[in-house]
């Protein structure tokens, strides 16, 4: 299962409560692309799909498709402020390899 840290459940709440539309949760997903082949997405939703793995962790609601389940079990998101930048980081037990600049992995 995906799991948030607490300071990315800050931060994701923040940014929920600064959209403009209401929010129904965060989108996480995997797919196609960046340099090692899969790359990750995050997107507030302002619905759900039928489909949808929903994972509540504080108050914080994560959407999950079925297809990016199984690449992000294990995965733990984190969110790091320093001088040299703030975002979101994710540590995936399962990758087999990831790029450079820690946006994608391959699995």
């Amino acid at each position: 299962m995906l799991t948030l840290t607490e300071n990315a459940q800050r931060a994701i709440g923040r940014f929920i409560e600064g959209a403009e539309a209401p929010v129904e949760g965060l989108r996480i997903s995997v797919t196609g692309g960046g340099c090692s082949g899969m790359q990750y997405g995050m997107a507030l939703e302002e619905a759900r799909k039928p489909d949808d793995i929903v994972v509540e962790m504080g108050d914080v609601r994560v959407l999950i498709d079925p297809a990016s389940a199984p690449l992000l079990d294990g995965v733990q998101v984190d969110f790091l402020d320093s001088m040299d930048g703030s975002g979101f980081k994710f540590e995936n037990p399962n990758a087999t390899a990831s790029c450079g600049c820690g946006k994608s992995f391959s699995a």
